[in-house]
């Protein structure tokens, strides 16, 4: 007995009461069609099962180019993601080439060197970056291209963008003031913040959400130093040493970036006489040796993997779709402690 058979071109045609060349056309993702007819088309495709769908997303209908700007620099979070990204695609037929590029920094002109390496076959782009009006700026010149795009980790909601693929940053930075105050269970006292960069909106999310709730429910708990650390490890440590040393009963800190490293050095070196409650994100092989060994309490993990399956996904649901914006979805972020810390 055999299986129902495969929609074809004029199926989809006849569904939608235009020509097979149109269908083909937008099938194939070549001008000719108007939007209105390409939603017809795309709407019968699904209605008939032409359309491969993952993770209930519905996919282009032929191999898309993927490019990637990610500035990795040597934040370990970020070269996981780039590795897992490109694992993934690999193993996706529709994927025809991913390609990802390392940006020399966060800023907008970063950015902007960058894009101007884009392949003339690329058909989505995922990228990291600052909400700037340069930044913005870039990002709707690759839409008006014709180029789809989600924004990844950090999101800049003014861009074009089809999605965004991350955590909600406000609610992980309440999640951090929250565990604060309840490890520290009514204590009256002073924490440190380092901030990475208040360009991302990201980070920016996530000392709002932090102050938030310290305020609400924690008012005994006060942010006395929050150094802007740009992400670089020994920005980081002299900003730990330097509240370690002006608060020598600091009682929490929380690193809102990828500055980890530099609070964990400064731990170490200085010595408290109480360490104080240490709280960061992004599970890595360095953020799994601090939980280990009781120098950070607690990880908010924004699973790299997932990060970046769904990027991929994301991107290919954008190209399959004719409609300028996707279904909004969170990844859900992880609480890893010394005791569940998961098999790498």
């Amino acid at each position: 007995m055999t299986g129902p058979m495969k929609a074809t071109v004029a199926d989809i045609a006849r569904s939608c009461g235009l020509s097979t060349a149109t269908v083909d056309r937008v099938l194939n993702n070549r001008p000719g069609a108007s939007a209105a007819n390409r939603q017809r088309v795309l709407e019968a495709a699904k209605q008939l099962g032409y359309l491969p769908t993952l993770d209930q997303v519905v996919l282009p209908s032929k191999p898309a180019h993927l490019e990637f700007f990610l500035p990795i620099g040597s934040n370990a979070f970020m070269a996981d993601l780039a590795h897992h990204i490109e694992d993934y695609a690999q193993r996706l037929p529709l994927v025809a080439s991913c390609r990802i590029h390392n940006l020399a920094g966060i800023s907008p002109g970063a950015l902007q060197s960058a894009v101007e390496n884009l392949s003339l076959k690329a058909n989505g782009v995922g990228v990291i970056a600052v909400d700037h009006p340069r930044t913005r700026n870039i990002l709707r010149e690759l839409v008006d291209a014709g180029i789809r795009l989600v924004t990844l980790i950090s999101d800049v909601p003014a861009a074009p963008r089809s999605a965004y693929v991350g955590i909600d940053n406000r609610v992980a930075g309440r999640t951090a003031a929250l565990l604060m105050g309840r490890f520290l269970g009514g204590r009256t006292g002073h924490l440190a913040m380092v901030v990475g960069s208040r360009s991302y909106r990201g980070h920016e999310e996530r000392e709002m959400g932090f102050r938030s709730v310290l305020a609400e429910e924690f008012p005994d708990l006060t942010v006395s130093s929050a150094a802007e650390s740009n992400d670089d490890p020994d920005a980081s440590y002299r900003a730990t040493v330097k509240a370690l040393h002006n608060e020598p009963e600091l009682l929490g800190i929380y690193c809102v970036g990828a500055g980890r490293s530099g609070v964990a050095r400064a731990l170490l070196e200085v010595k408290p006489r109480k360490k104080p409650v240490f709280i960061c994100h992004d599970l890595t092989k360095e953020t799994r040796r601090y939980l280990v060994d009781d120098l950070a309490d607690v990880v908010i993990d924004q699973n790299a993997r997932l990060i970046a399956e769904q990027s991929v996904i994301r991107l290919l649901g954008s190209i399959a779709s004719s409609a300028p914006y996707l279904t909004k979805k969170f990844i859900e972020p992880r609480l890893i402690f010394k005791e569940n810390v998961p098999v790498q």
